[in-house]
Parts: structure tokens; sequence; C-alpha cells
């Protein structure tokens, strides 16, 4: 059902509350899709953006991980109809910019503003004030309108819960290992952080057949879900020096650690727990303005490789359908990562659960 007003939870100042707000959308035009959303998550991505540690401008419609069903679709859309069932990629892709043509389209350089639609206008308003949307899609909404290259279409017999997932949590830990770090099998693995990303980093380890997985953090309920997702060792960091007991429990070091939690020294501590010849892999989000170090003798002298990776590196076209059919297999588990489910209107409550870390991922259900 077309919607000219909707519900939406709007940021409209840093470190305060998401307030539920009726506001006006406008129909897609040529070349974007209309998608009623289905379910999202509460991810900590939009959580550094309520929280003012990633500042871009206000107001805006926060939500970025996202499945949900085409309403209808512009002028000159191909390759999805009304009635598809989607997930929704928070990046666009061009097609014909250098990264594109490399197969790297999650770092397509080719599109402007990342707030508004590629024409530099808005589809969201109120009150006559254009908002804002986060990564072109600002999902705590009812529905969105978003580029036709950011909504890809997919099987109609999964959840659209687990498909929101998909969008952004699976596809960035799972494709961390798988893409960007090409994990080897019988590798051993370090994982610090181990919320919906990082549990995620985990299962996809073990999707690889990682002979040692060890899952660091300083809370007993994370750790716990580690061993649900396939870790077969946890280190809590608040015991004893993290990388000291990741070195002991693996002779010396990991072939490959993944920082997962956007932090300078958890970042430092990933680089010492690689043994000779490790690759680190950073795929947390830190705050704009992080710094980080390390002794680059020791660098040198290791030959660590230091690694980064945004997205998992994904194809979303390809990567997309594969992470569901490995999720109907029963290979990935997707549905095991969502801890509680909430209504648009209880989407402060999930943040702060989120916070808290009660949580391994939280969803918002229409």
């Amino acid at each position: 059902m077309l919607l000219d007003t909707m519900k939406a939870a709007v940021l409209n100042d840093y470190g305060q509350a998401l307030e539920l707000e009726e506001v006006r959308l406008d129909p897609p035009r040529p070349g974007e899709v209309q998608v009623r959303i289905g379910a999202t998550g509460v991810c900590h991505s939009d959580y550094h953006v309520i929280k003012g540690e990633w500042k871009y401008g206000l107001p805006m419609i926060l939500g970025h991980e996202a499945a949900g069903v085409v309403e209808t679709v512009g002028e000159g859309v191909g390759g999805v109809k009304p009635g598809d069932h989607a997930v929704i990629s928070f990046r666009p892709a061009c097609g014909v910019c250098r990264l594109c043509a490399m197969g790297r389209s999650v770092l397509c350089e080719g599109p402007g503003d990342r707030f508004k639609m590629h024409d530099g206008t808005a589809r969201v308003h109120r009150d006559g004030q254009d908002l804002l949307v986060l990564a072109r899609v600002g999902s705590f909404a009812e529905q969105v309108v978003v580029p036709a290259e950011q909504v890809i279409p997919i099987r109609d017999d999964v959840p659209m819960d687990v498909l929101a997932l998909i969008g952004c949590a699976v596809t960035t830990g799972v494709g961390a290992v798988v893409n960007a770090a090409k994990v080897e099998p019988g590798s051993t693995v370090a994982v610090i952080g181990c919320g919906g990303v990082g549990l995620n980093v985990i299962q996809g380890a073990a999707l690889v057949n990682a002979s040692r997985i060890v899952a660091v953090d300083l809370l007993d309920n994370k750790l716990e879900y580690a061993r649900q997702f396939g870790a077969t060792d946890t280190v809590n960091g608040s015991a004893g020096d993290a990388v000291e007991q990741v070195r002991a429990l693996t002779g010396g070091g990991v072939d490959y650690a993944f920082e997962v939690i956007g932090n300078g020294k958890t970042v430092e501590q990933a680089i010492q727990m690689t043994r000779v010849a490790g690759t680190a892999c950073i795929v947390g989000m830190a705050p704009q303005g992080s710094t980080s170090s390390f002794d680059p003798l020791l660098f040198v002298n290791k030959e660590t490789k230091l690694i980064g990776t945004w997205y998992g590196s994904a194809r979303p076209r390809i990567d997309f359908p594969r992470m569901i059919e490995l999720t109907m297999a029963g290979k990935l588990k997707v549905n095991e990562l969502i801890s509680r489910r909430y209504s648009l209107d209880q989407i402060n409550e999930g943040f702060e659960c989120l916070g808290r870390g009660e949580v391994a991922r939280g969803v918002i259900v229409f």
C-alpha cells in the first residue's frame, strides 16, 4: 500500500532519544524504488550517530539494515518489480566507476550525498522540511524510497527479520572472513568483540573450517553467545591481559585476528595477537577522530598484514543470495542471532539494550 504519510523514528539531536513522528514520503522518481519495510536491525552503526560519535547532519532518519516488499518502482527500473521481497543494501553501485569495475561495488565512488537521493533531493519531509536518511535508506520508518541498485530481490520464503540481518551484520561479519581476510581452512582465528557482527565473524570462521576460533570480550553473556556460533575458546579481557591469554591458548598467536569493536586499543591488541606472518583485520567502525598505534619495527619483523574491510568487502547482488542459501541450508545461524524483537515504538528500548550489551542482535519488526 502506497503511503503519502508514515511513521518514522527521527533523530533531532545527538545524545537524545529518537522521536516517533508522522512524516511525508514522496513517490519514487526515475531509477528509484519504494519498499515497505518488513524488519530492520538495531545496529551499532546507528548508535554511533545517536550518541554523536558520528556527526553527519540533522534531523535524520536512521536505519540501514533492512528488508521489505517492493511497493512500486520508478521509471526506467528493471530487475525488480512490485511484490518482490528484497534485502536493502546500504551502499549504492553506479556500475561504471573504477571500483565498481574492479568488482568492489561497496566502495563505489560514483554517487554524491550519502543522505539524499542521487539527484541531491530528499524524499522524506516533515512540515515542509527535508529530512536526511542514513545511507540513502532510513529504514526506521514504515516505508523507504531508495536508489534501485540498493534493492536486491531475493526468494520470498525467508522471514523478514532474518533477511534484515543479511543486509548488514551477516554480510559484514562473514564477508570479513571470506572476502577480505580469505581465511584458510585449518587456520587459527581470534575475534575481538562478540556483538552482532562479531558473532558473524565467528560463524564465518567456522564456515571455512578454521581449527581454533578464540572469542574475546568483556561480558560473559557475549562469550556464551560466541560458543553457540562456533567459538572453540573464549577469553574474558577483564580477567587478565587478553593478548597474553590468546597467545597462550594458541601457542604464540593466531593466523588471523579480527577487531570488531572500533576501538584504538583493541586494534593494537589484534595486531599483537597475530603470529609471525599473521593478518589483523579491522571490521569495527570506530568513532570519528579515533586513532591507534603500533610498533613499526615489530610490525615489519613479523611481516604482519593489517587490512580493513567495509561491509564485508561484499558484492551485494552476489553475496546476499549466497548468505540466504547458506542460512536456509542450516550452515549459517541467523534466526538464532535475534535476541529480541521490537515494534517501531520500542526503538529506544532496543538501543538501550544494545548499549548495555544485553543482546546479540535486536530487530524491529513491522
